[in-house]
């Protein structure tokens, strides 16, 4: 057989045990290899937040308030999940991610975050412009690999109308 024919073969058949094994539910597509979404139904979503007016204001004693933290509510009832606000700076933030201590994080971040090496970053679901007239294109942050969680989160995002 030739390597054309073996390689062409070796696709089908791949292809074929893909299709057998998604049918019945051994495989989902797109997967969470550490359980996010299903961690996160019915149980807790951990927020990282780091203040940046509009999208998160952070008050002593208080929870986040903002376009972002009002997004993350909405998603949090629709899951059933309670929510685990922590506090603070990108890097902190992004670093705890990092060791699974987070599932979202959010505070104004731009879709050409330093970040995106270190996490998922969901589609931009909104567009302003900054003081010096560019296009700022907003994203949430997710741990790196979940990817049914990030569908799961871009397609809710998508889903809203942000009010600015």
């Amino acid at each position: 057989m030739n390597t054309k024919k073996r390689t062409t073969s070796l696709a089908a058949l791949f292809a074929s045990l893909l299709l057998v094994l998604t049918g019945c539910g051994a495989v989902t597509i797109p997967s969470d290899p550490n359980g996010t979404l299903e961690e996160i139904t019915g149980g807790t979503l951990r927020v990282g937040v780091t203040e940046f007016e509009p999208w998160v204001q952070l008050e002593p004693g208080q929870e986040p308030q903002g376009i972002e933290p009002d997004l993350v509510r909405e998603f949090a009832d629709a899951r059933d999940a309670g929510i685990e606000w922590v506090q603070g700076a990108e890097h902190e933030l992004a670093e705890q991610m990092k060791h699974d201590k987070l599932d979202i994080i959010i505070g104004g971040i731009a879709s050409d975050t330093p970040w995106m090496k270190h996490a998922g970053v969901t589609k931009p679901y909104v567009e302003t412009v900054d003081p010096r007239g560019k296009t700022v294109k907003h994203v949430m942050l997710v741990p790196l690999g979940e990817n049914r969680f990030l569908l799961t989160l871009d397609k809710f995002l998508q889903s809203q109308r942000v009010n600015l």
